[in-house]
């Protein structure tokens, strides 16, 4: 399976050109964000002409890079993309399985996530469809074997 390396980020696209902040969505809408470093007095509509030389040399190189990964997300095949997502829903939830105390909610929400692209999507995820579905079904066995092993008792294992 091949995983593309793409991230995201906010550097000045048509939806927010001249806008300086970050901000982070959430289900109850946009938050304006401060960056380290940034000025938390600066006013909110500070226009990339405000800034020195250097700032404006650094966001010239985040925009290219932004512009880079925006290339590389539209060269890739959307199920490429959905499945490299769907390993890192695995890698979360193995990770709160194997803590030294292990984190059965957290990983069963990153299971169920997994499960939910993966069922939801059936015929639609690409050559590596078999291979995350095989995830899914091997974190589910692993949720189990550690539910059981914390409770000591087998029959924890069958609800």
């Amino acid at each position: 399976m091949q995983l593309w390396d793409v991230g995201y980020g906010h550097g000045a696209m048509h939806h927010n050109l001249g806008r300086s902040g970050m901000s982070l969505w959430t289900p109850g809408g946009e938050h304006p964000v401060d960056r380290p470093g940034s000025d938390p007095e600066a006013p909110p509509g500070a226009s990339p002409e405000d800034l020195s030389p250097e700032e404006q040399a650094q966001l010239d190189a985040m925009q290219a890079q932004m512009e880079q990964v925006q290339a590389q997300l539209l060269a890739a095949p959307a199920a490429v993309v959905v499945v490299n997502h769907a390993m890192g829903l695995y890698e979360l939830a193995a990770l709160h399985l194997m803590q030294p105390e292990p984190k059965l909610a957290e990983a069963s929400v990153a299971i169920d996530a997994l499960g939910a692209v993966v069922e939801g999507m059936t015929g639609r995820l690409g050559p590596d469809e078999d291979t995350v579905r095989e995830a899914l079904a091997q974190l589910r066995a692993a949720y189990l074997e550690v539910r059981t092993r914390g409770t000591g008792d087998p029959g924890a294992a069958e609800t």
